[in-house]
């Protein structure tokens, strides 16, 4: 089958991009301490600048809401001063750039934040915490009060705009993999029994807050959502996914944002497996926008997927990481590389700009 429905350009919200083939969030840890991008990231970025968007690395809203060591964020102007130079350097490659704006929730540990987490209940997440320490196990989160949601909001729209300050096109607000957001979706980490509980509109009402809050600052054509309908992530599961996703794609659509992107696990996934059959025929049908795909695709299944309708678009992850000419590769049906897992979050230059691109051409040349 043809390739080509990859490479054909599409229009999202604001942002007419040049081709199909997105770059999914990829978490490196590249960053300080504090958050704070190191200057070669810049370089990283612009090598893949062939995407059609790239989706920045999860990146924090907030210091509770950071739990990932060397993870970069957007909540103080220093954090937005280093973004600025990444920035300018996908755009100067002709690149399109989204920041994911993310809050961990319970999978945040106070051995990375300092602080004690935060979720919709206090429920402990299964399993054990990346730290500067080494592993420890999660800990039971400070159930959010309505005022602290209502402050977890302004963090949300701070860290849009200070998106917005750095240059970014756009945001995506990072609703999946059992982190914050998604722990109010989903009926295992959401037990409260006021508005934000129970029934299937109460655990959507915190996304659709979020959205409102986020769409406010810097437009509906300027933020898209990310989730993760399908499987178990760290213990946030729904007994009935269908209907608090569907619900999620009802109160979504309508609205003019910029894509809505699912994360699907596959039975056969590298990482993360399901055996659940996919919400995304289902979301397909709900929600009125452009949808982007994400699960393990290669290329070929990618352009099928696309034509046959089920996609807008298809995100790739981590074979953006051996291959930053990615695009130029399916294009040309050049092999790919494997990438280093060593070195995906080492913190340094080797393992993440260094990979080289096919024969030997400029990555800018190479789409």
């Amino acid at each position: 089958m043809t390739l080509d429905p990859l490479f054909d350009p599409i229009t999202i919200g604001a942002n007419p991009v040049r081709n199909r083939i997105f770059m999914a969030p990829l978490t490196r840890a590249r960053a300080d301490a504090d958050g704070i991008q190191q200057g070669f990231v810049a370089e990283y970025y612009a090598q893949r600048a062939a995407a059609g968007l790239i989706l920045s690395e999860a990146t924090g809203i907030s210091r509770v809401g950071l739990g990932w060591p060397n993870a970069p964020g957007l909540w103080n102007d220093a954090q937005v001063e280093a973004w600025k130079p990444i920035v300018e350097a996908v755009h100067a490659q002709g690149g399109h750039f989204y920041a994911q704006l993310w809050h961990m929730g319970r999978l945040s540990h106070p051995a990375t934040s300092g602080e004690t987490p935060v979720s919709p209940s206090a429920i402990a997440a299964p399993g054990q915490a990346h730290t500067p320490d080494g592993k420890k196990d999660y800990v039971v989160p400070h159930t959010l009060t309505k005022s602290e949601i209502e402050a977890t909001l302004e963090d949300y729209v701070r860290a849009a705009r200070n998106a917005r300050t750095a240059g970014f096109d756009g945001v995506q607000i990072h609703g999946a993999n059992g982190y914050l957001i998604d722990e109010f979706l989903k009926d295992s980490t959401n037990h409260r029994d006021d508005e934000y509980g129970g029934s299937p509109e109460n655990r959507v009402r915190f996304l659709k807050q979020v959205v409102e809050a986020v769409t406010g600052e810097v437009g509906a054509d300027r933020t898209a959502v990310r989730l993760s309908p399908s499987g178990e992530v760290k213990g946030a599961i729904d007994s009935r996914p269908e209907r608090v996703f569907g619900e999620a794609a009802r109160m979504l659509s309508g609205r003019g944002l910029s894509f809505l992107e699912l994360r699907e696990p596959r039975a056969d996934g590298t990482f993360n497996q399901s055996d659940e059959p996919p919400m995304s025929p289902l979301i397909r049908q709900l929600y009125d926008g452009v949808l982007v795909l994400n699960g393990e695709y290669d290329a070929a299944e990618g352009a099928k997927t696309i034509a046959e309708g089920k996609a807008d678009a298809i995100s790739y992850g981590r074979p953006f990481i051996g291959n930053p000419d990615l695009v130029a590769r399916f294009r040309h049906g050049w092999p790919l590389q494997d990438a280093d897992q060593e070195t995906w979050y080492s913190n340094g230059r080797e393992g993440y700009i260094d990979y080289p691109v096919y024969g030997g051409e400029r990555t800018a040349d190479a789409a």
